[in-house]
């Protein structure tokens, strides 16, 4: 088929990566960069051998797909003439500034049929793509992102700005419905939250506690989820992953509780690890951009798939995020 002829609006930090893989990408035609800042623009674009625009309506007729990476107040504002188009929109995270907004970036991606996807890249994160393969349902589920200050989003708090990752990937894993939220957060730089806990109880009865902070001394992100069937540690950062569940031929709980009641099960000398099937998950070492961006191309090319994250999911995201800024307003520090 011919190639599908993409865009991206906003030629900072994000929508530089964002074109550098459209450029890359074989079923994509890069036909333009827009950025009010001109001259930011038009050096993208010669980068990338494609036209330089200063505003976004220049695109109409030139492209099938356009990649909105922007300030968040301006995600609804810049994708609603696209979406009225019904041309293809991929929206950095989070989808909209708050949940009004998602709600109507929701219906006019139903109301036009319009394929709307959400820049939650750690979803397309091998790990975590290793990890949904397993399919297991959590019945805890423990997150920690922190990072010394990066010095960028600062119009935005810690919640937005990192922790949406952890609650997007969390909903997808939880598949459920929440039930409470309790959450804590300190701002110390600016007026928005720089470090935050949340714990979310959903109606399955899983439980997630996250923590996000960007005044760490160290970066780490992490994930672990306990099941019935299996243990799980994720390492983002590291691209490793490990499950860990009891021997499918040894029945663990069984095996112990006999050899106690016989007298022979010596709790110092028992050697735990023998008794459990560990092992490495298989990663496939891909760029999570990459994937995202293929798997919204995917959709814009094929009716019958749809991108990694939907604008429906990204709805969700946020209003989980608002309710954890919320309840951490509610315990604020005096």
């Amino acid at each position: 088929m011919d190639k599908i002829r993409t865009a991206v609006v906003g030629a900072g930090k994000m929508g530089t990566i964002h074109a550098k893989v459209y450029h890359q990408l074989p079923q994509s035609e890069l036909v333009g960069i827009v950025d009010k800042d001109t001259q930011r623009a038009v050096k993208l674009a010669k980068k990338y051998k494609c036209r330089a625009f200063s505003d976004p309506s220049d695109l109409s007729g030139k492209v099938d797909a356009v990649t909105i990476a922007t300030p968040t107040v301006t995600h609804l504002e810049l994708a609603k003439p696209f979406i009225e188009k019904n041309i293809a929109v991929l929206i950095e995270k989070p989808l909209a500034a708050n949940v009004e907004e998602c709600k109507r970036i929701v219906e006019l991606a139903e109301q036009y049929n319009t394929i709307v996807g959400v820049g939650h890249s750690e979803r397309c994160n091998p790990v975590v793509q290793a990890m949904n393969r397993l399919d297991i349902e959590p019945k805890f589920i423990e997150s920690n992102r922190i990072s010394p200050y990066p010095f960028r989003s600062m119009d935005i708090g810690v919640v937005l700005d990192v922790m949406i990752h952890d609650i997007d990937i969390i909903l997808s894993l939880a598949r459920s419905e929440i039930k409470k939220i309790d959450a804590v957060g300190v701002n110390v730089i600016d007026d928005n939250e720089d470090i935050c806990n949340a714990r979310i109880l959903f109606e399955s009865g899983c439980i997630a506690n996250i923590t996000a902070s960007r005044l760490a001394l160290k970066t780490e992100r992490k994930i672990r989820v306990f099941s019935r069937q299996a243990y799980l540690s994720i390492d983002y950062l590291k691209k490793y992953g490990i499950i860990i569940k009891a021997d499918p031929n040894i029945n663990v709980v069984k095996l112990i509780q006999e050899k106690r009641n016989k007298g022979k099960f010596n709790l110092l000398k028992a050697n735990w690890p023998d008794l459990l099937h560990i092992e490495e998950l298989k990663i496939d070492d891909k760029e999570p951009l990459r994937l995202e961006q293929e798997s919204f191309l995917g959709a814009v090319a094929d009716s019958t798939r749809r991108p990694e994250v939907i604008a429906a999911e990204g709805l969700a995201a946020m209003e989980c995020a608002e309710k954890i800024l919320d309840s951490a307003r509610e315990h604020k520090w005096d």
